[in-house]
């Protein structure tokens, strides 16, 4: 399948694998990733995340420390990092599901434990979804700065049910 086919179909589970798959082994291909991703969700691109990992129920995602997250403390904004939170959930759930089933966050919670300075590293486990049952899934969220101490810890809750 060439990439641009990949491309076409990223909206949909399978091709988001399918494109990750591809990207995952290009040089800057997390960048990329997460460039594709702010192209669907226009607000999450504001935040110009990289994907470090992706696979079923997993995701990894990168976020730079830059002045324009930056708050009046100097440090990355609350928003910037709930914005970095439910990025990581949705991938992780995104490339779980099957292309039958769909979901939707339906709340956000964070627990902001420090200021957070420098690059961060959101990571996100969800389970394992099988079908398109309607069900809701709570999925938990750390980001961690470079040192590798939890800076906040979010939990998204998601609907799942059938495309």
């Amino acid at each position: 399948m060439s990439p641009f086919t990949r491309l076409k179909n990223l909206a949909r589970p399978s091709g988001l694998r399918s494109v990750w798959s591809y990207l995952r082994a290009v040089p800057g291909g997390g960048v990329i990733m997460g460039r594709l991703v702010g192209r669907l969700a226009p607000y999450t691109g504001t935040i110009r995340p990289v994907v470090l990992q992706l696979e079923p129920g997993y995701a990894k995602v990168r976020m730079e420390d830059r002045p324009a997250l930056r708050n009046h403390l100097r440090s990355v904004h609350a928003i910037a990092l709930i914005n970095l939170a439910e990025a990581t959930s949705g991938l992780a759930m995104m490339v779980t599901l099957q292309d039958d089933a769909r979901g939707i966050p339906n709340r956000l919670e964070i627990d902001y434990l420090k200021k957070a300075r420098g690059p961060m590293i959101a990571e996100c486990t969800c389970p394992s979804i099988s079908g398109n049952e309607k069900k809701n899934y709570v999925v938990e969220i750390d980001i961690k700065n470079e040192a590798g101490e939890v800076v906040a810890r979010a939990k998204a809750m998601w609907v799942v049910g059938p495309a």
